[in-house]
């Protein structure tokens, strides 16, 4: 058995034990009614289950390190059978306690065609039996490890990847990266500086490195250059050892120093004059730099350290400069392509010309991929070889049996990943190919999946999956797309070579099932295995295909589609689903138009729901889904309106819709409070005091519609925590006022977005007194009028302000400084005159963006004139756009 699979395994199996401790913890403390007469055996499941749970957390580690390979994989898959189990086995027990209990159930839902002879005690005297014999086999293995004391492959033993496949030849498109390094490098402050090359695996960080490297200029400037290999294990000591040498220093008794003696031996040599380069490649922790600083005095004699890293987090805190490598454009990835397949001299056959872009698009400008499938492509002489390749391109680029596969690239970083974030990172790979990835959207999922550690509740749990997001992405694991205004990510997207990685991955170690479109000839595949099947994700299909008619799938917990939108899914499809999976908790299926069917009521366990339809109005059994976290509507009528049984939903935390829902009102208003944090969006009616006062623990809002029916913003009292909030008024409707009110009420807003609500420009300055303000969007005459002087100490922390569609003519701040504004952005601002000069001394100011306001186009330019002169070396560019580009720029 190979170590990498015992190493993959090791985050599904804590991950499982973890979810049913946690499963059970809540079940005895919350669901003590359901469980009444069992209390003995679930408490006695949950001993064992934390036991077994504790010796994950404490002595798997060194099991996992000095065990047989192969029985290290079968106890592991023992462990994850067994938890999921019992998981399996509670969740039924619950399931029929509640029908039991509640007769209204069994008169308002078809429950015999869905539940089918569960028995109160499902196996649980069977699952304590297992849980037993695995811990005593664990230990069992843990005493026959410290005796054998294997060990796996060490950095002494193992060879390191150096360097890159792509260094044998010239890459295309580094010149002007080479340039910027290269002058970086050479100019710079006259202390020691450290440079860095970022970027996510493949984009050609070493050979990037190589390049300047080599440039006679570096040559020319520095007595002696040095290059150093670091990677993840490294020895502080052998970096050492390869300056000491490369420095050409006597090599007499060096074995014998440690690395304090080696660094000293250095600095004693390198104060004696000349500059020197230090070149470190492939750096995976910042302590690495920090050795490397102490053989190097700090002032004066102008030393140089470039590295290369994979991770941003590495970078920025030791770095004096920093190179975002970017993807390669089209036509240098085209160029690549032709002189790696045909060489220099051939041109590409016209009848390839269509299947090499097809199959560049997927590369998506990272020159390894190119590189990798050239290596493929040259040997394919017939179009329909080519067409071959164009359509599994993905799985060429991570195929173990080519010699230059980006697996092992892509592979580093994942061992890199802490064990906790594994599980979270292959996830993605359910998402389809070039699919944008909204952050909330992948939060919201591995929350109800349970892949985040859930002992903190409420909103804590979100903020540790979004630290968990933007980890990935420093570590350039994925392409980040946008970016919200406090610098977290946005949507992202996966490249195809890391996309293809997390879907192998996630089948070794059995995360999630891809199910695809299956022709005539061939059988569907099987989901009964309760291990494997766990989690269905389907793309390109309908889920028809894939929802068994007999209860041979009751393990079956995530059902993810992605297909083309606006199928419409029958009555027989719907209530097949709550049959064949009883136990779900997570359903999106809003590529579909979705009929409620009474079955579906039942999914008692369902965390996150995401269906279009329909839809006018949600009935009151929607109360059922007690476990329901998120909840997306896409319906195509105007309003929605939802009934009474919202407020019985205990566990939801968010409420999406693409239309105005209609809430009712609290039948119990002093009753516990919602646990909503996001209602987007709710219909103006609907925010009545009473309302308000229920889901008081919103932070996120959304109002559409005639927003002169909010009548005073009284209400607006009641929300104590809002950090966002977007009020969209009816096109037609008349012009608002705000209060004083709402900016007393409101102290906690951080992000404002207001459109068509004909503010005048005179009154906005009243925005201002939002004393959290740090994002401030206007958009389709949200303001009217023709000049705005906001007043003196007003938007004080404001950091992004968007202005789109006014009638605004002169804007005047001289009174408010905009002390720290980041972006400005003003689309169709076709009136006015100027971008006032007093911002080109805002001191964080870094973009500006006209769009359609080209009267204001100059005074941009003086602004961003301005900004470059007092720009300090190293500090962050100032970036104007402006569009529709002017035909005489560069």
């Amino acid at each position: 058995m190979d170590q990498a699979v015992v190493d993959a395994l090791l985050p599904m199996v804590t991950k499982a034990v973890n979810f049913l401790v946690e499963t059970l913890v809540n079940v005895v403390r919350q669901n003590k009614e359901l469980i009444k007469g069992a209390e003995g055996d679930f408490h006695s499941l949950l001993d064992e289950a934390q036991g077994l749970n504790a010796s994950l957390a404490a002595d798997y580690a060194d099991l996992n390190k000095n065990s047989n390979p192969t029985k290290w994989n079968e106890l592991s898959l023992k462990i994850l059978r067994t938890a999921y189990k019992a998981e399996d086995s509670i969740d039924k027990f619950l399931v029929q306690a509640k029908i039991d209990q509640d007769n209204k159930l069994k008169k308002l839902l078809p429950v015999d065609k869905v539940i089918d002879r569960w028995t109160k005690l499902p196996e649980i005297n069977e699952i304590l039996t297992e849980l037993r014999e695995i811990r005593q086999e664990s230990q069992q293995a843990i005493q026959e490890s410290s005796q054998t004391g294997l060990q796996p492959e060490n950095s002494s033993t193992a060879q390191q990847t150096q360097g890159s496949a792509l260094e044998d030849h010239e890459v295309i498109g580094f010149d002007e990266s080479a340039e910027k390094v290269r002058k970086r490098l050479v100019e710079g402050s006259e202390d020691l500086e450290v440079a860095s090359i970022v970027g996510m695996p493949g984009l050609g960080k070493t050979t990037l490195a190589r390049k300047v490297y080599h440039d006679p200029v570096i040559s020319f400037e520095f007595f002696k250059r040095v290059w150093v290999y670091v990677g993840p294990s490294y020895v502080e000591k052998d970096i050492f050892l390869n300056i000491h040498k490369g420095l050409e220093l006597s090599s007499e008794g060096v074995q014998d120093k440690n690395g304090e003696q080696l660094a000293k031996e250095i600095h004693d040599f390198v104060i004696k004059g000349g500059r020197y380069l230090i070149v470190l490649d492939d750096v995976w922790e910042a302590k690495a730099v920090d050795f490397v600083k102490t053989a190097f005095p700090d002032k004066k004699g102008r030393h140089r350290i470039l590295m290369t890293t994979r991770e941003k987090q590495v970078a920025t805190p030791v770095s004096a400069y920093l190179h975002d490598l970017k993807f390669l454009e089209d036509p240098e990835s085209f160029e690549l392509l032709e002189k790696r397949v045909f060489g220099k001299r051939k041109k590409f056959p016209i009848q390839l010309v269509g299947h090499g872009e097809k199959i560049l698009e997927s590369c998506s400008g990272v020159p390894l991929a190119i590189v990798v499938i050239a290596g493929v492509l040259s040997s394919c002489s017939e179009e329909i070889e080519w067409q071959l390749v164009e359509e599994n391109v993905g799985q060429y680029l991570v195929k173990k049996e080519e010699p230059k596969s980006c697996l092992k690239f892509v592979e580093m970083s994942y061992n890199h990943l802490p064990q906790d974030k594994r599980a979270s990172f292959l996830y993605i790979g359910a998402f389809p190919r070039g699919f944008d990835i909204p952050a909330w959207k992948l939060i919201r999922l591995w929350i109800a999946e349970g892949l985040i550690k859930s002992s903190l509740r409420g909103s804590e749990i979100e903020v540790i999956a979004e630290y968990y997001l933007n980890d990935i992405a420093n570590r350039n694991l994925v392409i980040v797309m946008q970016k919200r205004s406090n610098g977290q990510v946005k949507t992202f997207r996966v490249h195809d070579m890391v996309h293809e990685f997390c879907n192998v991955e996630a089948k070794r170690v059995c995360l999630f099932q891809q199910l695809y479109p299956t022709t005539p000839n061939l059988t569907t595949p099987s989901i009964r295995d309760p291990v494997t099947s766990r989690r269905l994700c389907i793309k390109s299909s309908i889920p028809h295909n894939f929802i068994p008619e007999h209860r041979d799938a009751e393990h079956v917990r995530s059902f993810l589609c992605f297909s083309p939108k606006g199928i419409d899914v029958s009555n027989v499809e719907i209530q097949l689903l709550p049959k064949a999976f009883p136990l779900i908790r997570v359903c999106d299926i809003q590529s579909f138009i979705f009929k409620f069917v009474p079955e579906f009521y039942i999914l008692f366990h369902m965390r996150y729901l995401a269906v279009s339809g329909e839809f006018q109005s949600l009935s009151p059994l929607f109360g059922n889904f007690w476990n329901l976290q998120t909840l997306m509507l896409h319906t195509n009528q105007s309003t929605l309106e939802i009934k009474e049984g919202i407020w019985k939903m205990l566990q939801l935390r968010h409420l999406h819709t693409n239309k105005p829902v209609k809430l009712p009102l609290p039948s119990n208003p002093i009753s516990k409070s919602s646990c909503l944090q996001t209602l987007s969006k709710i219909a103006p009616e609907s925010c009545t005091r009473n309302v308000l006062a229920k889901v008081c623990n919103l932070k996120k809002l959304g109002i559409e519609g005639k927003l002169e029916a909010l009548l005073g913003f009284e209400s607006f009292e009641e929300l104590k925590c809002l950090e966002r909030l977007k009020m969209l008024n009816d096109i037609m409707s008349p012009k608002i006022q705000l209060p004083q009110l709402f900016f007393t009420y409101l102290r906690t807003l951080k992000k404002l977005t207001l459109s068509s609500t004909k503010i005048d420009w005179s009154e906005a300055k009243e925005l201002g007194k939002l004393e959290s303000l740090e994002v401030l969007k206007l958009k389709d005459n949200a303001c009217m009028g023709k000049s705005w002087k906001p007043e003196a100490g007003s938007f004080r922390l404001l950091q992004v302000l968007w202005i789109h569609l006014t009638d605004l003519k002169t804007w005047d701040t001289s009174n408010c400084r905009f002390g720290r504004l980041r972006h400005l952005v003003l689309i169709s601002c076709y009136n006015l005159e100027a971008v006032p000069h007093e911002l080109a001394n805002s001191p964080y100011l870094t973009e500006i963006r006209l769009h359609n306001t080209q009267n204001a186009e100059n005074s941009a330019k003086e602004i961003k004139r301005k900004k470059l002169e007092m720009q300090a070396p190293g500090n962050i560019e100032f970036n104007l756009v402006i569009f529709p580009p002017q035909a005489d720029a560069s």
